[in-house]
């Protein structure tokens, strides 16, 4: 049986190790690659085959959001499972919506682990319960999350990016678009959020954990 082959992408090594442990020790699976930063991430990604990537939120140079951006621009349908210090209720939704293929808490314990990750590469998407109540509270009863989860990814990715303290120009150079653009994207968070200035957008994303 050829072993399906995995990339760690996550700046914590005992991380990296304690996955590769748990994934080695599988007949089907084997951790072919690791990486410590998004860029580190991209390039093992562009330079050899692989069949899923257990991607960090938290990188050092890049956050998840804005590398999953990037592998589905650019890399296509490469599987990605996002694994994170963060509950569910603050990230899952928006990083399912922005391509995802499925959220997993790196608390979770070792069948949990492997279970997602055999899901995900069966070409399915990966729920843990939590997750998955959320999904159906959404649909039930639309409003009724953090408001944060009704943005788009792309107002998504620029509230995390100014909550972090980016001015709109800094924003504008990484993303790529107008400074234009950020500020009409900016206007649009602060109205869908119901807030006023920058230092509020910071104290609503550190209140609900979407930063640190």
């Amino acid at each position: 049986m050829e072993r399906k082959r995995i990339l760690l992408a996550d700046d914590h090594q005992i991380v990296r190790a304690g996955l590769k442990q748990i994934i080695d020790a599988e007949p089907d699976m084997v951790v072919a690659g690791e990486a410590a930063t998004s860029a580190e991430a991209l390039t093992l990604l562009r330079e050899g085959h692989w069949d899923l990537v257990l991607l960090d939120i938290s990188l050092p140079d890049r956050t998840g959001v804005d590398t999953l951006r990037l592998i589905r621009n650019h890399l296509g349908d490469i599987p990605v499972l996002i694994v994170s210090a963060f509950p569910e209720e603050q990230y899952a939704i928006n990083l399912l919506r922005a391509g995802a293929n499925g959220y997993l808490k790196k608390d979770a314990d070792v069948d949990e682990i492997l279970r997602a990750i055999r899901v995900v590469l069966q070409g399915r998407r990966y729920l843990s319960p939590t997750a998955a109540d959320l999904v159906a509270s959404r649909l039930d009863q639309p409003g009724a999350g953090p408001a944060h989860q009704d943005l788009s990814e792309r107002e998504f990715q620029v509230l995390c990016k100014l909550a972090s303290g980016m001015s709109v120009t800094q924003i504008a150079e990484e993303l790529f678009i107008s400074v234009k653009t950020v500020s009409t994207y900016r206007s649009r968070l602060l109205e869908k959020l119901k807030l006023s200035s920058n230092a509020e957008l910071t104290y609503y994303a550190v209140k609900n954990g979407l930063i640190q």
